[in-house]
């Protein structure tokens, strides 16, 4: 009996475990250990659950609208779960940098605005998207990190925090990659315009993952703020990243929420980083 009063209590103190009510989920709000994403909910823990099978089972992602009629509650409540696991995909992601041979490319998220069109337009978001590739020339891994613009600068400190080890990385002739050099990353340039880059078989998935991404959030979400395209862009391309785990999914982003720290509405709201 000793020994495991001792093992039980070794894991409540460096784990953050849910300590779910005896008498079932209904009144949990005081039933969630302290510094986890659920920190103060008042929903039971089974609409949470289900926020999780739904965010992670559809590809696209899921809007907040579908998400309360699913859920059985409000738009606001489902808007809030969802960013709050949006979030937690977002701070996952930023913790694991890509390596070996990378497709990189420019792009912009936003509405429909009159003016100029494609690099340099007003009122919209630059990212990058980057595309780690296996041996054999099939996409693994991608990020899709915003950048305040496409200078040399921005460029070189993108890279900095999104890529590891001895990186080569394929992009088009646009000077703003020049930055990915200076990070001390191999930087191979494709001297090509227009069509001719997006044929060429050796660039040609960071321009098909950024097909599915920009039909993916057109497609699901009727408005997106500027200011939150940071997660939106982290979910895509951690579902993106998970896609030969799909069963493993739920469980994954259930044990990584009860190890992220508490997000209130209050910061919730706010812009993120690099928006």
């Amino acid at each position: 009996m000793r020994r495991r009063q001792a093992q039980h209590y070794h894991i409540s103190r460096h784990v953050p475990v849910l300590r779910l009510p005896f008498s079932g989920f209904a009144n949990c709000g005081n039933d969630i250990s302290l510094g986890t994403i659920f920190h103060s909910t008042k929903l039971p823990l089974q609409i949470w659950f289900r926020a999780i099978f739904h965010m992670t089972q559809t590809k696209g992602g899921i809007s907040s609208l579908e998400l309360a009629r699913r859920l059985g509650v409000t738009q606001n409540t489902a808007w809030k779960i969802s960013h709050k696991f949006m979030q937690v995909m977002h701070e996952r992601e930023g913790k694991r940098p890509l390596k070996g041979r990378i497709e990189m490319d420019d792009a912009y998220l936003g509405g429909k605005r009159k003016g100029k069109r494609g690099r340099g337009a007003s009122g919209k978001t630059p990212f990058v998207a980057a595309v780690e590739t296996t041996d054999d020339g099939k996409p693994h891994r991608m990020k899709l990190p915003p950048v305040p613009s496409f200078t040399v600068a921005a460029i070189a400190t993108a890279v900095q925090s999104m890529l590891s080890g001895n990186c080569m990385v394929v992009t088009d002739g646009l000077p703003c990659f020049v930055g990915v050099s200076r990070q001390g990353f191999v930087h191979a340039p494709l001297r090509t315009s227009g069509d001719k880059v997006l044929q060429n078989s050796t660039f040609k998935w960071v321009n098909t993952v950024l097909g599915n991404v920009k039909n993916a959030l057109v497609s699901t979400y009727r408005a997106i703020s500027a200011k939150h395209i940071p997660r939106y862009l982290s979910s895509f391309a951690y579902r993106f990243n998970r896609r030969f785990h799909l069963p493993d999914l739920f469980t994954r982003l259930a044990y990584v929420a009860i190890r992220t720290p508490p997000m209130p509405y209050r910061l919730l709201k706010l812009a993120e980083d690099g928006a």
